[in-house]
C-alpha cells in the first residue's frame, strides 16, 4: 500500500463519523458573519463547553477572536438549505447574508440566533487551540435556547435526516458474533 493509498483510506475512514450539523455566528462591531460546520461538540459539562472547529483560514476565526463571544445554531433537518447557503463562498457578506432568514440577537453574543434551530447557544471564547490545518475554539455556554425537530447529518460528505430511532439503553450483553469479532 502507498502513502497516498494509506492517506485516501484514512480519509475515507474518518468520514465515516457522523456529525452534526450546525450555523457559527458572530456580531462584532460592524461585522456580522455565518458560516457551516460539521464539528461541534459538547466538550464539558463543568464548565459546559462547546469544541467548534473551524478551518485555519476561515475567515469566521478573527472576528470571533476579537468578539471573544459567538453563537452556535444547531440546524434541523428542515434547515439543510442554510447548510449550502452558509457554506457558499458566494453568498452576500455582512448582514446581508441574513436578509432572507427569520432569526434575533443572542442577548449574551449579540450574534445572529437562527429561528428553526434545534437549539441556538452563545458562547464567551475561552480557548483557541491550533490543530493541524483547523483552529479548536473552545467557548463557555452562557445563553442557549432549544427548538423541536430532527438534527441535520452530515455523513461521509453528504447532508443526512437525522431520523432517529430510540434503541434500548442496556444489552445484556453483545452477542456471540460481535463478541468474537472484538477478541485479538
Amino acid at each position: 500500500m502507498t502513502a497516498a493509498d494509506l492517506d485516501v483510506m484514512l480519509r475515507q475512514a474518518v468520514r465515516r463519523l457522523a456529525t452534526g450539523v450546525a450555523v457559527v455566528t458572530v456580531w462584532h462591531g460592524d461585522l456580522v458573519h455565518g458560516t457551516t460546520v460539521s464539528s461541534v461538540a459538547a466538550v464539558s459539562r463543568e464548565p459546559l463547553l462547546l469544541g467548534v472547529c473551524l478551518r485555519e483560514a476561515s475567515s469566521i476565526t478573527q472576528p470571533i477572536a476579537a468578539a471573544g463571544r459567538f453563537a452556535v445554531n444547531v440546524l434541523s433537518t428542515r434547515q439543510s438549505a442554510l447548510a449550502g447557503w452558509f457554506a457558499d463562498p458566494s453568498r452576500p457578506h455582512g448582514l446581508a447574508q441574513f436578509d432572507h432568514l427569520e432569526w434575533e440577537p443572542d442577548a449574551f453574543s449579540g450574534a445572529p440566533w437562527i429561528s428553526g434551530s434545534l437549539a441556538s447557544l452563545g458562547c464567551h471564547l475561552t480557548a483557541t487551540v491550533p490543530a493541524g490545518d483547523h483552529n479548536l475554539l473552545l467557548g463557555k455556554v452562557v445563553t442557549a435556547r432549544d427548538g423541536q425537530g430532527g438534527p441535520l447529518l452530515h455523513f461521509a460528505g453528504r447532508l443526512h435526516d437525522g431520523t432517529l430511532r430510540v434503541l434500548p439503553r442496556e444489552a445484556p450483553s453483545p452477542p456471540s458474533q460481535v463478541a468474537a469479532l472484538g477478541r485479538s
